[in-house]
């Protein structure tokens, strides 16, 4: 059989969401608290402790179903990339409350999953990328130097699976080819060499991704990329797939009005959910290679705030046109906004773009440069302050103000 309809799916991730995961941001501790007695109370689920991270704290693995098709999952070896953290814990949420749903018996009798819902909690408990040495562990599957990455490839090499989800968050800035739209989510059958070929570990990878693609798309059409095929030879997903695994890399982007990932969670479990339900049936072997190939690759990141068509005020000099583009420190937070550009950015695209057509940008104090002897001038790197007014004039009409990037109606 087919996988299910995606609205169907929306429907189950709704019945079967976590509700004490409400916000991206949670620890460790917080995490376990909610799966912990979950995989120790169902009778499908086994939790494993794998390993230890560098400061210590236990990596759990949960494993259910006894198929004879085996798939491994994992998430948050970047620990400011919870999405599929959620989406994942979500997953076993239905699969340990409703074993019997068809849907869920289809998976459980025909696959053995085995899933590390967060492989770096010291990360995820400062919410950085890095593990506590300071180490990207996704790029350390060569030096094998992180507790956290030999936990895993010591799972991987007991369990061997034929099938595995690397699952990860990427900049909520990337956009879908050279369009205007950001990219919700990028997909990839990782590579196995350098030269990017094809054998038929790849080829399955590619038609799960394909699987994925088409399960999504009813939710975020037009907001799904191809991510970039460079080989990286420390990469995990690389590894697996070099050791005969067909990996699938599965990155969260971002989405407009979801600052804490709750919509791309939903997206993460259809996704997911699909997959495996073709996986299950042997649906995905069906899948056109062509969904796949024909997904554009991420882009140039947009801003995250254009102001565009406005004039800058300076004292001394006549108005000029200049676009002003702004980064956040923190994306999806619209927290200490700097100047990433200025000028003619009509190329450019915006996650938001302010109109400023016909008014004037007076610079606030912390957008200027200072230097001996020197006018003022606004610069890339400063913070974005600014008040929007009707006129040149330092006492016009005040339309908007912009305070760290973030603007606001006067």
């Amino acid at each position: 059989m087919e996988t299910g309809e995606p609205p169907e799916l929306a429907d189950l991730h709704d019945a079967y969401q976590l509700p004490a995961l409400q916000h991206r941001k949670f620890t460790h501790r917080e995490l376990w608290k909610v799966l912990g007695p979950l995989a120790d109370e169902a009778a499908v689920l086994e939790r494993e402790e794998i390993g230890r991270s560098a400061e210590g704290r236990p990596l759990w693995a949960v494993r259910c179903g006894s198929g004879p098709t085996r798939v491994l999952l994992w998430s948050q070896m970047h620990g400011d990339e919870p999405t599929h953290t959620m989406g994942l814990a979500d997953l076993l949420h239905y699969l340990a409350r409703e074993p019997d749903d068809p849907r869920a018996r289809r998976i459980l009798d025909a696959l053995t999953l085995v899933a590390v819902p967060m492989l770096n909690p010291d990360g995820a408990e400062r919410f950085r990328r890095f593990n506590a040495q300071g180490i990207d562990t996704n790029t350390d599957a060569r030096a094998w130097v992180t507790p956290e990455l030999r936990a895993l490839r010591a799972l991987y090499e007991r369990f061997r699976p034929e099938f595995a989800f690397n699952l990860h968050d990427q900049n909520v800035r990337a956009r879908v080819g050279s369009s205007d739209r950001l990219a919700a989510m990028a997909l990839l059958a990782c590579p196995f060499n350098e030269e990017g070929e094809d054998d038929d570990v790849r080829l399955r990878g590619k038609r799960l991704a394909a699987v994925i693609r088409r399960a999504t798309e009813p939710l975020i059409g037009g907001h799904i990329a191809r991510f970039s095929d460079e080989y990286e030879p420390r990469g995990m997903g690389e590894y697996m797939q070099r050791s005969g695994t067909s990996t699938v890399l599965v990155e969260m982007g971002g989405w407009k009005d979801d600052p804490e990932k709750q919509f791309l969670r939903r997206v993460s479990f259809v996704g997911l959910l699909s997959a495996l339900e073709s996986l299950a049936d042997g649906s995905y072997a069906r899948a056109p290679l062509e969904e796949y190939h024909a997904l554009e690759l991420n882009d140039r990141a947009v801003v995250d705030l254009l102001v565009r068509g406005g004039r800058m005020a300076l004292p001394g000099l006549e108005p000029y046109r200049a676009d002003v583009g702004v980064h956040y420190e923190a994306p999806l937070d619209l927290r200490n906004g700097t100047i990433a550009e200025l000028g003619d950015l009509a190329d450019y695209t915006g996650r938001e773009t302010l109109d400023a057509e016909g008014l004037f940008l007076h610079p606030g104090r912390g957008a200027l440069t200072f230097a001996e002897g020197e006018r003022p001038f606004p610069e890339v790197g400063n913070d974005a302050d600014f008040v929007l007014r009707r006129g040149p004039e330092e006492e016009s009409e005040i339309v908007w103000i912009i305070e760290k990037g973030v603007p606001r109606p006067a």
